[in-house]
């Protein structure tokens, strides 16, 4: 085609299965000769950053500090959102935009949250996480990032120095092996009596049904003397035992597809564990005290978000990937 640019013209020259390796495998072993443990944790990173480099008129979100913990981030810019988008479409039609979503799905829980009075904040699993720097919270919302104590480490070491909120941030490291996450969290001088939000953001997959189930009794313990709200996302269990079930009418390769997100997440270190239907996660959440308040995918959240940007995915594009829930106590 006269006048296509060349990273366009690179990638017709491949198969679809090339394409599908020549792409992962150098994200594969980049993350994992230089990132260890935090594969997703960049791959998610990567899509704010993609979105991010977008027109202003054009994207669903802004993270200005997502670009440090992204191998690769000059060549994102360089070949910019445009192409990079294309590029996704291509192989995983629906993920970035469900990626992008769940992001600002989450964005706006945590504002009006914070605007209706939430005092406590705390993002279990939060990876490289920028919420507490990018979004305009009050100076009385007290911030509890939970994660491993090197990805923190990591973390805390390429963001800039000087960012917004950074004195109401509070890391606090976990080893579930030998921890609990109340007695850290207590430690770290979260308050009981306070108002609370807790987000699960893109990890339920990844840690097996019992360690969810612990984590949630932890977080009743942590609830008894006031209210909470819980955001929880999860894969629903049809996306492993029958796949078309999470795509839209016409999707090319559903099933295909769905393998290859799923074997692309094991060979970074962090492979799907664990599934659910709404009746199962309902019932969890249930005992532990929580009642769901809202329960959306993309299909419920495309015209929402990329409908005023011009960008609204047709249904053959459609992956309802994850559930995005909302619980309160």
């Amino acid at each position: 085609m006269p006048g296509r640019p060349a990273e366009f013209l690179l990638v017709d020259r491949l198969s679809k299965d090339d394409m599908f390796a020549w792409f992962f495998n150098f994200e594969i072993s980049m993350s994992s000769t230089i990132f260890a443990k935090d594969g997703t944790a960049q791959g998610v990173a990567k899509q704010r950053l993609i979105e991010t480099i977008a027109d202003s008129n054009k994207r669903v979100i802004n993270d200005p500090y997502a670009a440090p913990f992204v191998i690769g981030a000059g060549f994102i810019k360089l070949t910019g959102h445009k192409f990079m988008v294309w590029l996704g479409q291509k192989m995983a039609p629906g993920l970035h935009e469900h990626l992008i979503a769940r992001t600002r799905f989450l964005d706006e829980l945590i504002v009006k949250s914070a605007a209706d009075g939430v005092e406590q904040y705390v993002i279990l699993g939060a990876g490289y996480d920028s919420r507490a720097h990018r979004l305009d919270l009050p100076v009385s919302l007290k911030i509890f990032e939970v994660d491993q104590d090197e990805i923190q480490e990591r973390k805390r070491l390429k963001l800039p120095k000087g960012l917004p909120n950074s004195e109401q941030v509070t890391y606090v490291t976990v080893d579930f092996t030998h921890q609990s996450l109340s007695q850290q969290l207590l430690a770290a001088g979260f308050d009981e009596t306070k108002s609370t939000i807790f987000t699960l953001e893109g990890v339920s997959q990844y840690i097996t049904k019992e360690a969810l189930s612990a984590t949630l009794t932890e977080l009743k313990t942590l609830n008894r003397k006031s209210n909470s709200t819980l955001f929880l996302s999860y894969v629903d269990e049809a996306f492993d035992k029958d796949p078309e079930v999470c795509f839209g009418k016409g999707y090319p390769n559903a099933v295909k597809r769905a393998e290859l997100i799923k074997s692309l997440s094991a060979k970074v270190g962090e492979p799907w564990v664990s599934f659910y239907s709404e009746a199962e996660i309902g019932d969890l959440l249930s005992q532990n005290g929580f009642a769901i308040q809202k329960n959306v995918t993309l299909e419920d959240l495309n015209p929402l978000y990329f409908g005023p940007v011009g960008r609204t995915l047709p249904e053959k594009q459609m992956l309802k990937l994850e559930h995005l829930l909302i619980a309160s106590n």
